[in-house]
């Protein structure tokens, strides 16, 4: 098999995250370059992964013709047009969640994908973890029954420095942390989301306030055949990085996530005491790592995206229909979206 070509757009923390992945863990990827805004960045990182190219700018990076692929780690604000970019050059796209920040803006990206015939694979990356990956090959094979209630939890352990909020560059709690769990109530409900009625507060960070922004929020979900399901999010725990998710079913429930880093429990006169994860990036290492193989995997292997533009697009109508229930105080409905595939270009 031969080598992939990739460019990271982006390397920030978790930009850096993918770089290195291809670059040292990803026999079959060649990493070719690497952009962001801050040429500066852009050279350390490329220092420190011996790749040669860096740019600061998508524009110069998707010009390349050593590169098939491209893995947009940008702030969501961006992705429409760094997608639009990519498509009209001819690569293939790994981009980050959120799809974009508005369903316009979503459809002009998946627009420009089916034009130009290339793939599109989304950053839901919580499909590819072992735990997640191992609940839903169970509730598939009828463990736990029909399932009826989706909950999930997304506690992050500190929340952003105050330039992530001052630079509007991001969306809101629900378009960064809650896409998430809203991606794998779809995906492990195999069904859609049809009503939500969201409450959200700024309570550990009254100052989002000004800027129309929430640290915490609470999402009440409705599927299209019935189930029921909750979300809860919040950006400022302390305490640790808190992700974890319960199907219940007719037959049985399956729990996924735990606190713990490692299965060793320290018992002393002083009590009980025990390692707790406290980044996304080390809670979710493997999964970013298996779903960039499973990219780069799928580009050489000319199949379609496991995890398609269509399913980042649903995921997005539950964030927005969320944000507009807790602005507006009401439910709000969905369409159940129709039942397809993506075709190669989505």
């Amino acid at each position: 098999m031969n080598k992939l070509g990739v460019g990271v757009a982006g390397v920030g923390e978790m930009g850096a995250r993918h770089a290195e992945n291809l670059a040292r863990l990803i026999p079959h990827a060649r990493l070719v370059a690497l952009a962001d805004t801050s040429l500066e960045r852009a050279r350390i990182v490329a220092q420190e992964l011996e790749v040669d190219h860096y740019h600061d700018s998508i524009e110069g990076l998707v010009a390349r013709k050593d590169l098939r692929a491209v893995v947009i780690v940008s702030p969501a604000k961006f992705h429409t047009r760094a997608i639009q970019l990519a498509a009209a050059a001819g690569k293939d796209i790994f981009c980050e969640k959120p799809l974009a920040l508005t369903l316009e803006e979503a459809d002009a990206a998946l627009e420009s994908v089916t034009k130009a015939g290339v793939r599109l694979q989304m950053g839901h990356m919580r499909r590819y973890d072992p735990a997640y990956a191992q609940a839903k090959q169970r509730i598939e094979a009828g463990e736990i029954g029909e399932p009826i209630i989706f909950k999930s939890i997304g506690r992050d352990a500190k929340a952003p420095p105050a330039s992530y909020f001052d630079c509007r560059w991001n969306g809101t709690l629900f378009h960064d942390n809650t896409v998430h769990d809203f991606d794998l109530a779809h995906w492990l409900m195999d069904d859609a989301v049809v009503e939500v009625h969201a409450f959200a507060a700024r309570r550990a960070l009254p100052q989002l306030a000004e800027l129309g922004l929430f640290d915490s929020g609470v999402v009440n979900l409705r599927f299209a055949r019935g189930a029921i399901g909750n979300v809860e999010s919040f950006l400022d725990a302390r305490y640790g990085y808190d992700v974890r998710t319960e199907i219940v079913g007719t037959k049985g429930t399956i729990q996924v996530g735990s606190l713990r880093n490692a299965p060793i429990q320290v018992l002393t006169e002083a009590g009980s005491q025990h390692n707790i994860v406290d980044h996304f990036l080390v809670r979710f290492a493997d999964a970013y790592l298996i779903e960039m193989r499973d990219f780069v995997e799928t580009i050489l292997s000319d199949r379609s995206p496991r995890v398609t533009g269509v399913d980042g697009r649903q995921a997005l109508a539950v964030v927005l229909a969320a944000e507009t229930s807790f602005r507006e105080s009401r439910s709000v409905q969905l369409a159940a979206p129709a039942q397809s595939g993506q075709a190669r270009a989505t």
